[in-house]
């Protein structure tokens, strides 16, 4: 273990303890506990809600009694990843942390440095002022629950749950920036229903049954990846289904069952269709299939050098099912084809929904302020469901590209529901809360901060909009990986936000 300061060290301590309560998203109640217990075995006045978030209340020590509240806030939850020759058991075990270096990792887990090391931050800050070992105005320590996988613990927070105004989220992970803003999110469900038609398969030499499908793709997050212009499979396969109509005649290719992409916040890099292809033209759907290739692999061979467009005849035993993000298999007829209107109302549709940058920020140089994610379309019994992910920086400009989608989709005769979106967190460049931050940042370190806005989902745009006046900024330690087996934290930056927190604080004084 490499030498490290004394306050490091009582962080990672207190970190380790943490990683051994169970804390996965949704299933937040033991750590919920122990952080109420711990609070009250120091005499912390401390409270906690019916979601289990907690408040523990630190009181102002001595020099700072007229000093404005200061929250820090973090989330309990982590996303619970480990290798496929692990045995961990994140409902039970402990997670062992292990240290390389520089660098505290799991052993092949993910060890919930996001955002546990907030917490550990909070807890060994309040102490250390109790003991008389730091100055520092009064604080609230704000821990939520369920951050990962809805945000639903700071969306549930009431009013009056804390008091301050002054808002410092440790849940970012990269030190030495400064993060001033993030997206803001919604998701829309499309449905289209679908009329069927059946296609006689008995006459010799008629239809043949062929699996379409667009593969290899890279895919990637649907917020910070989505300004790479990497290739919609979903999107893809439309096309070619498109163009393959087009070129045969839509009397001779027959829709049967369509699918693609696999979650909400990932860009789709698999899609497939069923076709009924009339037997005669299949010399020139071959031909046709073969100069879309070719087209495709040369638009994207930058962005998705691996991309795969197959075309091949199957079985008439079409077996298909779906099941949440799952494919499952199973027989299903096969004699039954779309409609020629609900497959020109679908194909149109897929593409003529909106994919990827929608707009750039006028403020930010390279930030993504709006896009839209075509995420997944399901072939779902008697409805074709399709998923759509929009994320803005701007609250306008969500509810605008929102709305774009839902008016291409009731062109279509589709209907949309909107699912409970967060809300965007809106860069202030000029908030005194940033001012102070950078000055003390680059009188500490001898360098300035970056300051950046994300285009993913924080827990300061829910708590920013709930609550009127906040100021708020988000920064933290280094982490690397988060979310998946290789996470690990650089042990020398936990330092550099400890001493950086403590000038911070004197500046309140």
């Amino acid at each position: 273990m490499i030498p490290m300061h004394p306050k490091t060290q009582q962080i990672l301590e207190v970190f380790e303890e943490i990683n051994k309560i169970p804390r996965r998203s949704k299933h937040e109640e033991q750590i919920s506990t122990w952080l109420q217990e711990w609070g009250r075995s120091r005499g912390f006045e401390v409270k906690a809600d019916s979601l289990n978030n907690v408040l523990i209340k630190v009181p102002a020590t001595a020099g700072y009694e007229n000093s404005p509240m200061l929250i820090l806030q973090g989330h309990m939850d982590m996303v619970c990843e480990k290798c496929k020759d692990s045995v961990h058991d994140f409902s039970r075990d402990p997670i062992r942390c292990i240290y390389d270096g520089g660098w505290m990792q799991g052993d092949g887990t993910s060890i919930g440095a996001d955002d546990g090391i907030a917490l550990a931050l909070g807890l060994v800050l309040a102490e250390a002022g109790k003991k008389g070992e730091i100055g520092h105005p009064p604080l609230e320590l704000l821990f939520t629950v369920d951050e990962e996988t809805g945000l639903t613990g700071a969306r549930g927070l009431e009013t009056g749950f804390f008091e301050g105004k002054i808002l410092l989220n440790l849940d970012s992970e990269d030190e030495g920036i400064f993060v001033i803003g993030c997206a803001g999110g919604q998701n829309s469900q499309i449905t289209l229903p679908v009329e069927w038609e059946l296609l006689d398969f008995k006459e010799e030499n008629s239809f043949g049954f062929f699996r379409l499908s667009v593969e290899g793709l890279e895919g990637g997050h649907s917020g910070t990846e989505i300004n790479k212009q990497r290739a919609n499979g979903i999107q893809l396969l439309s096309l070619a289904l498109n163009k393959l109509r087009g070129k045969l005649g839509i009397e001779n290719v027959r829709l049967v069952l369509l699918n693609g992409g696999s979650v909400h916040n990932a860009i789709p890099n698999t899609a497939e269709a069923f076709i009924a292809l009339h037997r005669e033209k299949l010399e020139k759907a071959e031909e046709a299939m073969s100069d879309i290739r070719h087209a495709f692999k040369a638009e994207y061979a930058k962005t998705d050098p691996g991309l795969i467009l197959n075309f091949e005849e199957i079985s008439r035993e079409i077996i298909f099912e779906v099941a949440e993000d799952k494919i499952l298999r199973e027989t299903v007829s096969h004699v039954r084809v779309f409609s020629p209107e609900t497959e020109e109302k679908l194909i149109e549709l897929i593409l003529g929904l909106p994919h990827g940058v929608y707009r750039m920020s006028e403020t930010i140089h390279g930030l993504v302020e709006t896009s839209n994610n075509l995420a997944t379309v399901r072939t779902d019994g008697n409805e074709v469901i399709i998923i759509s992910s929009q994320r803005s920086s701007s609250n306008l400009r969500l509810a605008e590209i929102s709305g774009k989608g839902e008016a291409i989709a009731k062109l279509a005769g589709a209907w949309v529901e909107h699912e409970p979106g967060y809300p965007a967190w809106e860069p202030n460049l000029k908030s005194e809360l940033l001012l102070k931050c950078k000055q003390v940042y680059t009188e500490t370190f001898g360098k300035e901060p970056e300051i950046e806005v994300i285009h993913a989902g924080l827990e300061c745009g829910i708590i920013g909009s709930a609550h009127e006046g906040m100021e708020m900024i988000s920064f933290g330690p280094t982490i690397k990986d988060a979310h998946s087996p290789a996470e690990r934290i650089f042990i020398p930056s936990i330092e550099k936000v400890w001493i950086f927190l403590e000038n911070l604080f004197k500046t309140y004084c």
